[in-house]
This record gives C-alpha cells, sequence and structure tokens, in this order.
C-alpha cells in the first residue's frame, strides 16, 4: 500500500513546494496533473521543497482526464470544502493505495467530479464564515490522517536529543 497525493492544476509554487516536503518525509507520491501557475523548475517551488527533490517520486499528467482514465479503479478521496464526510471518519483502505486529491487554490475540484463521487468526497471541518485552509496545510492534515490510520509505516516514531539522553 502506498499513500499517493495529487494535486489538480495547483497555481501558487510556495504551496507545491510546501507539499512535496510533506511528501517526501512521509514517502507519499506526488501527482501533478497539468495546467500548472508555475513552471516545475520554478526558484520558489524548489526554495520551499528545499532539499528533497531527490527524495520524491513525481508523476505528471496532461489533464485531470488523463488522471482519471488511469486511476478511476483506484481509492480516490476527493478534498473539497463541499463534502459531506469528516476526513477523520473514512476508514482509509490499509490494503490498497490511496490517493487524496486537491484542487486548485482558487477553485478547487471541478464540482462535476465531485458529485459523480459523493461518498469519496471528503472534508476538513472548519468555521463556516471562512473559505478554507491552505492547500499545503490541508494536505499535510490529511496525509497525516491516512498514515495515524495506517499506524505510521516505515516512519520513525521517535526522536533522539543532540545534547541529553531520554531516561
Amino acid at each position: 500500500m502506498s499513500l499517493h497525493i495529487v494535486l489538480c492544476e495547483p497555481q501558487i509554487p510556495q504551496n507545491t513546494g510546501n507539499i512535496s516536503r510533506t511528501c517526501a518525509v512521509t514517502g507519499a507520491k506526488l501527482h501533478l496533473i497539468h495546467p500548472f501557475g508555475f513552471t516545475i523548475t520554478d526558484k520558489q517551488l524548489k526554495r520551499a521543497g528545499l532539499d528533497y527533490w531527490d527524495k520524491l517520486d513525481i508523476t505528471e499528467y496532461e489533464s485531470l482526464d488523463q488522471f482519471m482514465q488511469l486511476h478511476e479503479q483506484d481509492a480516490l478521496y476527493f478534498f473539497t470544502t463541499k463534502g459531506r464526510n469528516r476526513h477523520c471518519d473514512v476508514q482509509y483502505p490499509a490494503n490498497k493505495d490511496v490517493y487524496l486529491m486537491f484542487g486548485r487554490e482558487d477553485a478547487g475540484l471541478p464540482e462535476q467530479l465531485l458529485f459523480v463521487h459523493p461518498d469519496t468526497c471528503v472534508r476538513i471541518p472548519m468555521r463556516p464564515t471562512l473559505r478554507s485552509l491552505n492547500l499545503s496545510n490541508s494536505v499535510a492534515i490529511a496525509a497525516y490522517e491516512v498514515l495515524r490510520q495506517w499506524d505510521f509505516p516505515e516512519l520513525e516514531a521517535t526522536g533522539e536529543l543532540t545534547q541529553f539522553e531520554w531516561e
């Protein structure tokens, strides 16, 4: 099983850079669907991702249609403020790859896509008077919920001090 983060038409390079760092430290695979609001070589993207680029598994798609044709049978979860289910109430399958999809920062995922997948549209709870969380924060929250349910496979669960020792 693997965790996959899917960004549909990301527009802000810093968000994609931060998300790439989240993918690198969690082992999640990153899928990017064109068109982007930046180039993949953008300095802001690279700066936000720091020195993690060689640790990433990135796949690019020319369109949402191309992605869906290749992955329509996979476990897809569509993160949207319009979702009827809370992200933490979903049981993400532990026996297959899971794809968490996120839309453009300014528009989200297309409503037609959401409409045909009502049971797997999920939202992160927030106050009703505010639009949404930052995309990179949403990805981190979603990714770590899946990993928590899977008991954080292959991730280091404890840390060590550099100047002292834990008792």
